[in-house]
């Protein structure tokens, strides 16, 4: 029988728990030009995961690990029998590799190389992972500056400067791991659209030009009916 992808992965989460403990799974995240298959979110770190099924091929596999190595602070991949003999020569060294095999029906999960540490993470890039709101609540925990008007990508750069001299890098691990152990994807929208309507609030505070005030009511007004059919959207689905 063929691995699939769809095959591999539920079993896999199990597999995970029972060797990690306390994770969660989040699926299919934007990295760069690419996309992870699966995050593992441990206390203290992010684990990217690429499974290669017995289906697919390596075409884009190079591409894909650079990628990786920029958001995660470790790697796995995860490969079927096809790919179980030569996935080593493709990933870097520190990379975990488990293989999975169809044993008496059920997928057999084994470690043929325990992931370490990779030294290509960018925090910065890792950063850029959270959410804005969830980057306000480190601004706030770290005591830095608010930023109100600035980027994620731009807060992102702000707080990986301040490591480690002002933010050791083992307390900021686990902030981040908190906030995604903690994360609600059902709340996004209220979330987001709570956090943007309260910047520009602030703004409209401070502004005395009536021009730029009708201005900011109307962004204000754009951003709430955005989410609302968002919010409309995912319940159809």
């Amino acid at each position: 029988m063929v691995l699939r992808d769809k095959d591999i992965r539920e079993p896999l989460f199990d597999f995970l728990e029972e060797t990690y403990g306390k994770i969660r799974i989040l699926e299919e995240k934007n990295m760069g030009k690419s996309r992870a298959d699966l995050v593992m979110v441990l206390p203290d770190a992010l684990c990217g995961i690429e499974i290669k099924s017995d289906a697919d091929t390596y075409a884009r596999l190079a591409g894909q690990v650079r990628d990786y190595d920029r958001y995660y602070d470790f790697n796995i991949a995860v490969a079927g029998a096809t790919h179980g003999m030569h996935i080593c020569e493709h990933v870097p060294d520190y990379w975990g590799v488990i293989t999975a095999e169809l044993v008496e029906g059920e997928v057999d999960f084994y470690f043929l190389r325990k992931p370490r540490y990779n030294p290509k993470m960018s925090w910065e890039k890792k950063l850029e992972i959270l959410w804005r709101p969830e980057l306000a609540q480190i601004q706030e925990w770290n005591g830095m500056p608010k930023y109100k008007d600035k980027s994620k990508h731009f807060v992102s750069g702000k707080i990986a400067e301040r490591i480690p001299e002002k933010i050791p890098e083992d307390v900021l691990r686990r902030q981040i791991s908190g906030l995604l152990f903690e994360r609600d994807y059902n709340e996004a929208p209220r979330i987001l659209a709570e956090y943007r309507k309260g910047e520009i609030q602030k703004k409209l505070d401070l502004e005395s030009d009536p021009a730029r005030q009708a201005e900011l009511m109307m962004e204000q007004a754009e951003k709430r009916n955005f989410f609302q059919r968002k919010r409309r959207r995912g319940r159809r689905r």
